[in-house]
């Protein structure tokens, strides 16, 4: 299939009926990025809504090597988890779920972390950077309920923190720094000592291999791979698209604005989500 293209605004013509073909033959396998879930108020790192042009996103050997970096992140952590918690799959995050209802698509790999998929009725779903909802403890290695973790600090932090209008894709809040030393960290239930990391993967870190190689493994078996919402700069989702070209296995990439990935896809649809996969699903749900 020879690289079919759509511009904006419209989700329709002739990339929308390669797409609708494509996803039509089953088998596809979805890899979404934070480009799916700004429509319900979490922005993505580089689109349009792109967090890097104001913020530097926390790394591994900060959070690791700097209890300073360390409490600030939970600091902020601790005011922008409000945001996430109460976040709402939006009709994208739907579409997806009636086209998987419809055995049209199987399992998803996500970069997201906000867990919108499967609240949104997504089913074997792969969170390939971890997820917010969940604390693991750098000390004993306890996974925890991040709900636990915020009835812990709220307890300790009864009046920290504004709320605020904005937050960070990986889950933190701008703050003043003023503020921050009036921050009170908990540590972990279960041993008593150990440092607490959300469950996600972090600029700098590794995603475990294999996490990486079950994600491979989904795209040699799929019939094709539909990309939703990324720009796929970082080599972490980018090298399924490579592996899925380099086994002849078509790419169909939706998202605003050019992505790594271009050069490889068979279909690209330059269009809102939130326009495309309503329509794509009442099309081939109905």
């Amino acid at each position: 299939m020879g690289l079919v293209t759509l511009a904006p605004p419209s989700p329709a013509g002739t990339a929308m009926d390669a797409l609708a073909a494509l996803v039509a033959d089953g088998d596809v396998v979805v890899l979404s990025g934070a480009g799916l879930s700004t429509d319900s108020g979490i922005p993505d790192y580089r689109g349009v809504t792109g967090s890097l042009r104001r913020h530097t996103p926390m790394t591994y050997q900060t959070f690791t090597r700097d209890p300073r970096g360390r409490h600030r992140y939970w600091a902020r952590s601790f005011v922008g988890w409000r945001q996430i918690r109460e976040a709402q799959p939006n009709d994208g995050h739907r579409a997806v779920a009636a086209l998987q209802a419809a055995a049209l698509l199987g399992g998803v790999i996500t970069q997201n972390v906000d867990g919108l998929h499967q609240a949104g009725g997504a089913s074997d779903v792969v969170e390939l950077h971890g997820g917010l909802d969940r604390t693991v403890c750098l000390g004993c290695g306890d996974v925890a309920d991040r709900a636990g973790l915020d009835d812990r600090l709220r307890a300790v932090n009864p009046d920290f923190g504004p709320r605020v209008e904005e937050i960070n894709p990986d889950g933190d809040a701008e703050l003043p720094d003023e503020l921050l030393d009036g921050f009170v960290m908990v540590d972990c239930l279960a041993c008593g000592g150990g440092p607490l990391k959300p469950d996600v993967v972090f600029f700098g870190e590794t995603v475990p291999r294999d996490r990486v190689d079950g994600c491979f493994a989904r795209v040699e078996g799929a019939g094709s791979l539909l990309v939703l919402g990324s720009s796929l700069t970082v080599m972490s989702g980018y090298r399924f698209v490579l592996h899925a070209a380099k086994l002849g296995i078509p790419v169909a990439i939706v998202n605003v604005g050019p992505t790594r990935g271009d050069a490889k896809a068979d279909v690209r649809v330059d269009a809102p989500l939130g326009e495309v996969l309503p329509a794509l699903a009442a099309r081939l749900c109905g």
